[in-house]
């Protein structure tokens, strides 16, 4: 998945539920402007950050390491 799937997901997710960007950015607790460059894909956005706004869209993310996959989580 690349940043700029991540921010088509946000941008659908804000709009099914009626909401600005200004909302989501107050009810994430972050800037306009960060939710605008995470909906345009901008790939230096924090991860600590996007993950407070996808949350606030109540976007479960669940990650999967290599290594886990593998067998091999010690």
């Amino acid at each position: 998945m690349q940043s700029k799937d991540i921010g088509n997901i946000v941008r659908q997710a804000r709009k099914n539920q009626h909401l600005t960007q200004q909302a989501l950015a107050a009810a994430a607790d972050v800037s306009t402007r960060f939710v605008h460059d995470l909906e345009r894909g901008k790939a230096t956005v924090e991860l600590g950050l996007t993950l407070r706004v996808l949350a606030s869209l109540g976007i479960e993310v669940s990650l999967l390491a290599a290594e886990v996959v593998e067998g091999r989580e010690q």
